[in-house]
Order: structure tokens, then sequence, then C-alpha cells
């Protein structure tokens, strides 16, 4: 049996108007998963549901091998990253750690001090003086020195510069270097997956659209161009996410169907976002896909 870092299957969670339908997917331990799609399609239900803030009225919700509601210590093993963290403004981040020491057996002072070092923060800098990426650091740094076995990273570049973008990369890999550790990563900048994610799960409307490692999702689909008479609305093949202009039609296609469009379509290889676009878009199946 595969060990897996979490998994939901089947869960069903509802949030006044909005609705999670019966969405399943899991993350192997060691890997990392991206959980993407429009703001809107459910990222942030997934991520508190995982943290068993939201309660689901179906389904079963698994971290770290125990079934949820689990006991509070699984929150030993399980570090949080938002695009904001949820402390006190006015504390100091030497502060943070008398706070939060007392919560976290496994908690090593040594090591958050080195890891705020490495990053570049002030013991003495407050909260709420904190850029969004120095933000993002602490969290990290808070999650790192109590030993978290899984991260849950809910939108944490948004809003973000390359440059610390680039930085969170390289942190999550040297994270990963222990193959115990994994990886949820909710974002709808799919960039930032290109290097880092190994499995990918594509949110819309709060539905499964397709989920599955992510060089299989890629090859399964491919880009395709041509004009409204190649590319007909309901034509033989089923065009994804389709985009018409009055120069022509951009759409994804599973790539078992290219053999079946004329010789005068344009075919390539689709890049992780135009998936993601096309994937998500409004014509785009609604029913999950395994890639």
């Amino acid at each position: 049996m595969e060990d897996l870092a979490l998994a939901l299957r089947g869960v069903t969670v509802r949030r006044g108007d909005f609705t999670l339908a019966d969405v399943s997917f899991s993350l192997p331990t060691g890997f990392v998963l991206g959980l993407v799609g429009p703001n809107g399609a459910g990222k942030t239900t997934v991520i508190r549901t995982l943290l068993g803030a939201l309660r689901p009225e179906s389904g079963q919700v698994e971290v770290l091998g125990r079934s949820l509601p689990a006991p509070d210590d699984l929150r030993q093993d399980v570090g949080v990253v938002l695009d904001r963290p949820h402390l006190v403004e006015d504390w100091r981040l030497d502060q943070v750690e008398q706070a939060l020491r007392p919560f976290y057996r496994r908690w090593d002072g040594a090591r958050y001090a080195d890891l705020l070092a490495t990053f570049g923060l002030d013991r003495r800098a407050t909260v709420k003086t904190l850029s969004r990426g120095m933000a993002m650091k602490l969290q990290i740094a808070i999650a790192l020195s109590h030993e978290a076995r899984l991260l849950l990273l809910d939108e944490p570049t948004s809003g973000l510069d390359p440059v610390a973008r680039d930085e969170l990369i390289g942190i999550l890999g040297d994270y990963l270097v222990d193959e115990r550790r994994s990886v949820l990563f909710s974002t709808h900048i799919t960039t930032d997956l290109e290097r880092i994610a190994d499995h990918l799960t594509l949110l819309r409307d709060g539905r499964v659209v397709s989920t599955g490692p992510k060089d299989d999702l890629l090859s399964a689909y491919c880009l395709v161009r041509g004009s409204a008479e190649e590319l007909p609305a309901d034509g033989l093949v089923p065009l994804l996410g389709a985009r018409r202009t009055p120069v022509g039609v951009e759409a994804l296609v599973a790539a078992d169907d290219v053999p079946l469009l004329g010789p005068g379509v344009l075919v390539e290889p689709p890049t992780l976002d135009q998936v993601v676009v096309h994937l998500a878009a409004p014509t785009a199946a609604r029913t999950a896909v395994h890639a």
C-alpha cells in the first residue's frame, strides 16, 4: 500500500453558497502536490479541511496516516504557510518563539535562530513590519523549527516579486531533501510549480477537473490551433476550453484524439499554464480526468 502524506476521498464540504463536491485526490509521501485553479475554485477550503477547521458532511480526510478528526498532537507534524501569518502583529520575532515553543514538543530554538539568520529576518522586528516575502519566510522558519513532516502552503507567493518566489522554491527544495517530508502547494500561479511539483490537482467550482502526476497530465493533452472550419465546436474531437476569435480557434485536446484532426491544424505540446487555463475554462470538462 502506497505511503500517503494526505488523502481526500469523496469529500464534500459546504460553506454558505460554495460547495466542495465529492473531491478525491492524494499526495504520496516525499513529493510536492500542486493544488491549482482559478480564484474561488476551492483551494483554501481544501486547506482548511485538511487542517480540521472545516468538517466534511461526507467523505474521508487522512493526514499523515491518520483520519480526521485527529488528536491535537497531529499539529506537531504539520506546518502551515499562508499569504500572511496569523500571529499577533505587535510581537517581535523572538516573542513569536516564546509564544509557540510550548505548543511543539520538538521545538528547536537553535534551528529557529539559524533560519531567521539565513532568511535575513531580524529577531527584533515585529510581525506587522514584515513584507509579504519576509512573512512567508517567518512561517517557513516556524514550520521547520518544529520538524514538520508536511507543509500546507496556501497561496504563499501571491503578490511576491519573482526573486522572493524563486527563494521559496529553493527553500522547499532544501526541505524536501528528507524523503519523509511532503508539500501541498496551493496556487493560481502555475509557473511556481514548473520546477517543483510532482503531482497536480486542478479544481474548478469546487470539483476536481484533473488529478495525477504532473508529467502524465502534460503528456495527456495537446494544444491545437486552427480555423473555425478545421476546429468546429460540434466536430468529432472534443475541444477543451476552446477560445474562438475572428482569426481562429485555440483549444486543448486529448493526445489520443490528435490523429483525428485535419492536416491544417497546428499541434504542439502545452505548457502547464496552458493546460490549467484550458481545463479550468467554463467549457472544459467538469468530470475528473485521472492522468
